[in-house]
């Protein structure tokens, strides 16, 4: 069964998720194809750093998204 996500804010939310698991999958050494959840994220949030303070920031504007 699938599940439809509607609404500006929930497909936001949920991409956010796709994409912060998807940079956790690239800090582990996963590679993929195409641009990847690092330079999606750097370019989309205006962060900097490498992967992993990325990841950090990344992870702290999710969580004060959520508490929203």
């Amino acid at each position: 069964m699938a599940t439809i996500i509607t609404g500006k804010e929930n497909i936001q939310a949920y991409r956010m998720k796709v994409l912060k698991g998807a940079l956790k999958l690239e800090l582990l050494g996963m590679k993929g194809r195409g641009r990847s959840a690092y330079s999606i994220i750097k370019s989309e949030f205006g962060l900097k750093g490498n992967k992993q303070k990325v990841f950090d920031q990344f992870e702290q504007l999710c969580n004060s998204q959520n508490e929203v």
